[in-house]
């Protein structure tokens, strides 16, 4: 069975402009983060994961890099494994108190919600 390869760019054989035609426009402008002017909320979530629970920040401003960042600080502070994708931070297990009392520390206002 053949396998199909979907590409993302266009492949460019050639172009009278100048500069690389292959550029992906990333329309989402970054947002600078304040933690006294965000307010968070924390869910809990186990539904589609097979029984798991996740525990979750939905509905983040487009930051990539700082989340990221901030996610890696929850899943140490926590002691467990989660990821950071499409702006929502997952972190394996109930540590809605332990994420709360870490981001309150940096600034941000957190409510608990859902679960």
């Amino acid at each position: 069975m053949a396998k199909l390869i979907k590409k993302e760019k266009v492949n460019l054989l050639w172009s009278d402009e100048e500069g690389d035609q292959r550029k992906v426009n990333d329309s989402a402008e970054v947002v600078e983060i304040i933690p006294k002017e965000i307010d968070l909320r924390i869910w809990l979530e186990k539904k589609q994961r097979g029984g798991k629970t996740v525990s979750l920040i939905k509905d983040l401003p487009h930051n990539p890099k700082y989340f990221q960042k901030l996610a890696k600080d929850l899943k140490k502070t926590c002691g467990s494994g989660g990821a950071f994708k499409n702006d929502t931070i997952e972190v394996q297990g109930d540590c809605r108190e332990k994420m709360k009392a870490y981001l309150e520390k940096l600034g941000f206002s957190v409510k608990l919600a859902g679960g």
